[in-house]
């Protein structure tokens, strides 16, 4: 077997210490690791109490969130079968930007077997990027089915936990069939905000214009995560239809469906939303300023990818 080299074996070996605070610049040795150095790495993790094991976890997610050249995935995926349910969590957030497919059979385990809700639950939203990908055609087809037939399962059963059922929602969403649509329906006919909310945000991510007069609507309830998610859901329909009202949504008194209703105008383009940018680009209010700064530069960059 290979060599571990002394400062990754210090690394790991520094991390059994309980006493000695994790620096991240210590946790950067961990990126890449070869087969040699995560056989070492998987030893000493398994003796670690679990205090200790969640804390890494976290920095190692924080890490390669705030820089893409750092991989802690084949970390990740040992996590994925660790015995504390947090963990397994965090680990699946982790590979959030990872589109192997060889993790699809690992989520859709996790979905159906997992102990946990909240991993059912992680492990669901996993699954959407899969689903995304089997829409645009980009997954072969045994997977894609995969993916969808889990999901379904999970969506037909109403005896699921609602967040793990709801996380499978917005999961499946994607996916232009009539058994999504019909899920998302029925969920926004629902009393539970939460679910509720989760319908809005699918039919953003079911990119079908007939969802528009109900996010139309929506944009007007005085729940404000409703209007953030009809916003959002605008924004992936890119229907001009809701133009007027996203521009409306600008004066929001919650910043955060401001952000939402800008960004979106960014994502549908037009002579009406590129003009309303430009004022909020002039906006005293930061929040609306910088969000309107992205926005233009989304609309530019549509407007020169048509330029030959």
């Amino acid at each position: 077997m290979e060599a571990v080299p002394y400062n990754i074996k210090q690394t790991v070996d520094d991390l059994t210490n309980n006493e000695k605070t994790i620096s991240t610049s210590s946790l950067v040795d961990l990126s890449n690791l070869n087969s040699a150095e995560l056989a070492y790495f998987s030893q000493v993790w398994t003796g670690l109490e679990v205090n200790r094991r969640k804390k890494i976890i976290s920095q190692l997610v924080e890490l390669a969130e705030d820089n893409f050249e750092l991989n802690f995935d084949s970390i990740f995926k040992i996590c994925l079968k660790d015995t504390d349910a947090e963990i397994r969590a965090k680990s699946i957030e982790g590979l959030w930007e990872n589109e192997e497919t060889v993790l699809i059979g690992a989520y859709i385990n996790m979905l159906n077997e997992d102990c946990s809700e909240v991993v059912q639950a992680a492990a669901a939203k996993a699954l959407s990027k899969y689903s995304m990908m089997a829409e645009l055609k980009k997954l072969g087809p045994s997977s894609s089915n995969r993916v969808s037939q889990a999901l379904l399962a999970i969506l037909a059963d109403k005896n699921k936990p609602k967040e793990v059922w709801r996380r499978a929602l917005e999961a499946a969403a994607p996916l232009s069939l009539p058994e999504v649509k019909k899920a998302i329906d029925e969920a926004y006919k629902s009393d539970e905000v939460k679910l509720k909310n989760s319908a809005i945000f699918a039919m953003g991510k079911n990119c079908d214009s007939s969802w528009i007069p109900t996010l139309i609507r929506e944009m007007a309830s005085p729940n404000p995560d409703s209007r953030y998610e009809a916003a959002g859901a605008c924004g992936e329909i890119c229907d001009q239809e809701a133009v007027p009202h996203l521009i409306k949504l600008t004066l929001d008194k919650d910043p955060e469906v401001q952000r939402a209703a800008i960004q979106s105008l960014g994502q549908i383009g037009g002579v009406k939303a590129k003009q309303h940018l430009l004022k909020c680009l002039k906006s005293t209010d930061e929040n609306v300023s910088e969000a309107a700064e992205q926005a233009l530069k989304q609309v530019e960059a549509e407007e020169d990818s048509f330029i030959i």
